[in-house]
């Protein structure tokens, strides 16, 4: 760890502040980017009236709105091949789903950025704890415990 005041890099700027602004960035890329996701996919849905899985009908809306993985109408695709496959495809609520993957994924983006900082100042507890972290963002995004 530095004592007394940070050392500034040949472009004149603190660590702390290059960290600060990279993960500033990343998060608004991230949120930018999934929400840019998501308005595609609604407005494909809204001329299509088409969610890619099944046909909309006025009255069926009700049913799309409350989600059933298992045994309700299959509107939603449920995993990430399909989220992938299904988006790619064009499918309208897959690219919502996308959308909204991408938005669940930026957190771990900015933790993994923390990593890499923590790193280059050598600063080994954060290290710990920050990879603790990930760690745990990681098992609980891809078992959905949590």
């Amino acid at each position: 760890m530095n004592q007394g005041r940070p050392q500034e890099t040949p472009d004149g700027m603190e660590p702390l502040t290059r960290m600060e602004l990279a993960i500033r960035y990343a998060l608004q890329g991230g949120v930018l980017m999934s929400a840019a996701i998501i308005l595609v996919g609604i407005l494909w849905f809204a001329l299509t009236q088409d969610t890619g899985y099944a046909r909309v009908l006025p009255h069926h809306l009700s049913g799309i709105l409350a989600f059933h993985q298992r045994g309700g109408p299959r509107f939603f695709p449920t995993s990430f091949q399909a989220v992938v496959s299904g988006a790619v495809t064009g499918k309208p609520f897959a690219i919502i789903c996308l959308g909204m993957l991408l938005l669940a994924l930026t957190p771990v983006l900015r933790v993994t950025l923390s990593v890499f900082f923590f790193l280059t100042q050598r600063d080994w507890l954060y290290v710990g704890i920050t990879l603790f972290v990930l760690a745990v963002l990681t098992l609980s995004l891809s078992t959905g415990i949590g």
